[in-house]
């Protein structure tokens, strides 16, 4: 029974509301254990769901799952130990939303159905809210309602964009279920200008929860305001669950004979969103926020390169799971250090290194992954899409790709050296000069537990790991993925 993969932490989710803390943050991890071991049960044995007109187990779909179920666990075990480090108010409403949280997502990954997808992917916006108001302060209350108002705009124009899929049945005379595998094998006989209209409209609805420029503006502050564990879930996978109804949607482009249409607005979309964040990243004050704009960043490139197709399209994919899973450690990193420094701010924090020394190698390990440095698997996957935007004519989109990518890894690394060597001042101290540096020993009473840090070791080296050995099932699922939308390895 597919369904009870995202049935399961459903209604976990609505008991984790009702149950002391200390059992709730047991949910969480018991939720997140036998989610990955269903997840992985799935990939194996691809079972068929018993509502086969609305769900369906896809390549694209199982990559998704498979990183929102690793992704979630270790997580999970993050924020079993940074609770105990903090005081949170409503604990239960942060992990039954966090429970509910993975149901949505996992929802979306399963979804055939257009509109199923697009209900599921609302859901998520539901349920991560609460999440982002968890501190419940004004900021965090302006950020929820920016999410909310700015993610519901973008939702109500994919609703449209299906609306006018439909009408694309209507005009070309096509009796077909509305869901994605269908559409896509009656592609061609869809009115091109109507199935055009709707492709637009769900890029820009989707984008706008996926954190494409210009629709970008909730992403910063939501993810600056969450608490680390649920900064790593938005920024690590429900920016991936967005993308994936963009990807769908493309397929039944691409099967159209429309791919090139879709793909150059996608192209548009990606430097886009690499440009506002070159732009905005240079002078960033919070290290939260600077890795927000990182997400917007990738974002970009992976709609960039699923734009480009061929060979850019496959390390697009690439991108997308290393991405999720380096971007997730650099948050959780980010979370030991407000732990650590009481404080978001850069100016406020410094010599990382001496201080927190595991949590400082995990955060600069994660600055050159996220950067695109070897041997971590965002570098292949930039690399591809270089590859693959020469290899199809397109010179300038790369050109200002690559200029981007220098800009935006200059604005990174300076900030990040603040972090990890500058010299830290200790603001706390009222008796000690501004300038005084204060003594290292004993400022910073938080402690490196074990189970704040290797969460992040592990995504690292997972990471790691996929750059020298792909499992040939990962493969084959990426293959079959990237097919679809005209992409590969040529």
């Amino acid at each position: 029974m597919v369904e009870i993969i995202f049935l399961a932490p459903f209604v976990t989710g609505i008991l984790a509301f009702f149950l002391p803390k200390a059992i709730g943050r047991q949910l969480l991890v018991g939720t997140g254990a036998i989610h990955l071991i269903l997840s992985l049960l799935l990939w194996k044995n691809r079972s068929v769901p018993i509502f086969e007109n609305y769900f369906a187990v896809t390549p694209e779909g199982l990559l998704s799952l498979l990183v929102i179920s690793l992704l979630f666990f270790l997580i999970s075990i993050y924020t079993m130990a940074y609770l105990k480090e903090t005081d949170l108010k409503s604990e239960n409403i942060f992990t039954g939303s966090m429970l509910l949280f993975l149901s949505t997502m996992t929802m979306v990954t399963l979804s055939d159905h257009i509109m199923v997808m697009w209900i599921a992917i609302e859901a998520t916006t539901l349920a991560s809210a609460p999440l982002i108001y968890t501190y419940r302060t004004s900021a965090s209350l302006e950020a929820t309602w920016k999410y909310l108002l700015i993610c519901s705009v973008g939702i109500a124009m994919a609703l449209l964009g299906t609306v006018l899929i439909t009408l694309a049945m209507d005009v070309g005379n096509v009796d077909a279920p509305l869901s994605f595998s269908a559409l896509t094998g009656v592609a061609k006989d869809l009115d091109p200008m109507w199935l055009k209209a709707g492709f637009v409209f769900i890029l820009v609805g989707y984008g706008t929860k996926m954190g494409l420029a210009p629709m970008h503006t909730w992403l910063p502050d939501a993810h600056s305001e969450a608490p680390s564990p649920a900064s790593a879930l938005l920024s690590g996978v429900l920016l991936n669950c967005a993308y994936l109804g963009i990807f769908k949607t493309h397929k039944i482009m691409h099967a159209a004979g429309l791919g090139d249409f879709s793909g150059t607005i996608l192209i548009v979309f990606g430097l886009m969103s690499i440009l506002a964040a070159a732009t905005f990243i240079l002078k960033q004050k919070e290290y939260k926020r600077m890795l927000a704009y990182s997400s917007i960043e990738n974002m970009g490139i992976i709609a960039f390169g699923t734009g480009i197709g061929g060979l850019a399209a496959y390390g697009a994919v690439i991108c997308m799971i290393h991405h999720s899973l380096i971007k997730s450690s650099l948050f959780l990193s980010s979370g030991n250090m407000l732990l650590g420094y009481k404080d978001r701010l850069i100016e406020n924090t410094g010599d990382m290194a001496a201080r927190m020394p595991k949590t400082f190698v995990a955060f600069f390990a994660g600055f050159a992954g996220i950067s695109g440095f070897p041997p971590f698997g965002i570098f292949i996957g930039e690399l591809f899409i270089i590859v693959g935007a020469f290899k199809t004519g397109h010179y300038v989109a790369a050109g200002i790709f690559i200029l981007s990518m220098c800009f935006i890894f200059a604005g990174f690394a300076n900030q990040v050296m603040k972090i990890s060597f500058a010299d830290f001042i200790n603001k706390d101290d009222a008796n000690t000069d501004p300038k005084k540096i204060a003594d290292p020993a004993g400022t910073i009473p938080f402690k490196e537990k074990a189970s704040l840090v290797w969460p992040q070791y592990i995504l690292l080296l997972t990471s790691l790991i996929l750059c020298f050995f792909i499992p040939d099932t990962l493969y084959q699922a990426i293959i079959e993925a990237v097919t679809a939308i005209g992409g590969g390895i040529k």
